[in-house]
């Protein structure tokens, strides 16, 4: 049995949301080809994300210190205890499927915070000699993305800035499979974003029985 974390980060659900619409028909899909799997939803916007922050900081830093994890601070505690929560939920998944919009050419704000949460040395990389190397081998990404351009393919694509640095990170992290769907245009072609959708959504369900 595999475990599949799936991570949303748009405020509406998947009637008033093209990425949602897409990443729902993917897990339905997911879930009825494989059924034996474990599907976890984490909504980022109805999550606790802590930001590092100067709390995380001087906590981190006191248990770098030898300090014991009762001698933190409160704050200290909330936040790097939630922040341990998140990575070691991410580092025991075997596949991640990502879920957002594009704004200003990337992801909303707290699916940063959330890629700084499982970005932490030890747990999801290691740093050695010979530079960082990854440790989350053997597993598989995907993220679903709706645009209103057209930044796949095209004279946009330098302006692309999300799906392109979460491939960064999942290659930084180890993660060998990384794949996109893409859901784009329907602000150049407001008459086809119905079918725009419709033509994702067919390409994300066949995707999700082979994932």
């Amino acid at each position: 049995m595999a475990t599949v974390l799936y991570i949303t980060a748009h405020p509406h659900d998947h009637t008033a949301s093209y990425s949602m619409a897409v990443g729902k028909a993917f897990i339905d899909s997911y879930r009825e080809a494989h059924p034996q799997d474990e599907v976890v939803h984490l909504d980022l916007y109805n999550a606790h994300i802590p930001a590092i922050d100067a709390d995380v900081f001087s906590g981190w830093g006191k248990l770098r210190s030898g300090s014991e994890f009762e001698a933190l601070s409160d704050a200290e505690k909330a936040k790097v205890g939630r922040l341990n929560e998140l990575v070691d939920q991410f580092a025991a998944a075997d596949k991640y499927v990502f879920v957002s919009p594009m704004w200003n050419f990337s992801f909303p704000p707290v699916l940063k915070a959330y890629v700084d949460s499982f970005c932490i040395a030890g747990k999801t990389f290691r740093y050695t000699e010979s530079g960082p190397v990854g440790l989350l081998t053997g597993k598989k990404a995907l993220h679903i993305q709706a645009s209103g351009g057209i930044y796949s393919e095209g004279p946009m694509t330098s302006f692309e800035s999300g799906h392109s640095y979460l491939a960064k990170i999942m290659s930084f992290i180890g993660v060998p499979s990384f794949e996109g769907i893409f859901v784009e245009g329907m602000s150049y072609t407001p008459d086809k974003a119905d079918s725009i959708k419709q033509a994702a959504i067919e390409i994300a369900g066949a995707a999700a029985k082979q994932f």
